[in-house]
């Protein structure tokens, strides 16, 4: 369990991080950042692989039903296990509820800041402001005029 913890705990600041490099608009640093956090995220499964087989192993020892939950093998366990084991549950659903929340936050000022830079595009260049379909059937890529404006901007 602390080892899911870790990786909860670790996830939540990458997400706090990548939550501030968004408001600072530090593209380089989102890269790095974004890049950081998809090589942690497969982490965190295996790590939840390892407590679930130990929550077997033990409901096995104890000969109770694999459907058996961690809160009720806790309370079965020796009392002076009991309190550590409550916290280490709480602060991985606080952790676990955290993260999602900030995912939630970053996905949307992510959203955000996308909207705005094509409200831009379009001002800049109103021919490029409708959707169309390319023959795939996915929208088509709008070709920017090469102009003095745009490349002024680059």
């Amino acid at each position: 369990m602390r080892e899911e913890l870790a990786h909860y705990g670790e996830l939540l600041a990458l997400l706090e991080t990548q939550q501030e490099l968004i408001v600072t608009r530090s593209a380089q640093g989102l890269w790095e950042n974004i890049a950081t956090i998809s090589a942690h995220v497969p982490k965190i499964p295996l790590a939840r692989r390892r407590r679930e087989d130990q929550r077997l192993a033990l409901a096995k020892i104890l000969g109770l039903p694999a459907t058996v939950t961690f809160r009720q093998l806790i309370v079965l366990l020796p009392a002076n296990y009991q309190p550590l084991l409550n916290a280490l549950v709480e602060e991985i659903n606080s952790l676990l509820f955290r993260a999602q929340r900030r995912l939630h936050q970053n996905h949307l000022l992510l959203s955000r800041s996308l909207d705005l830079m094509k409200q831009t595009i379009s001002r800049l260049f109103p021919s490029t402001a409708g959707n169309t379909y390319a023959r795939s059937g996915g929208l088509k890529s709008p070709i920017l005029p090469t102009s003095a404006i745009y490349e002024t901007l680059i």
